[in-house]
């Protein structure tokens, strides 16, 4: 019809350490968790012992950091899929899709 958006998504995982990422996006969706969910995870994903990965994210910006950088923010920690997906479908509302 004409009016249909566009939406192009770019998974950043640095993006606050690139330096020049934000300001070529339109918007940035932060997706957060709890720092000891973000350990627990990065251990079951990656196979890491805890002091490893606590040296990684000492090297990356801060939680606080992201948070600054982003327009938005899912918080995805403790929460059902069924929650995540709700969620999900109001931020993309929110960004008119």
């Amino acid at each position: 019809d004409g009016n249909a958006s566009l939406c192009l998504v770019f998974d950043i995982p640095l993006l606050v350490e690139s330096g020049h990422w934000r300001a070529r996006l339109d918007r940035v969706l932060v997706v957060d968790c709890l720092p000891e969910t973000q350990i627990s995870r990065v251990i079951a994903r990656n196979a890491l012992p805890r002091d490893t990965v606590m040296a990684i994210l000492a090297s990356q910006a801060s939680r606080e950091q992201r948070l600054g950088a982003a327009d938005s923010v899912l918080f995805n920690d403790g929460i059902s899929i069924e929650m995540l997906h709700r969620e999900v479908d109001q931020l993309a509302q929110g960004f008119g899709l």
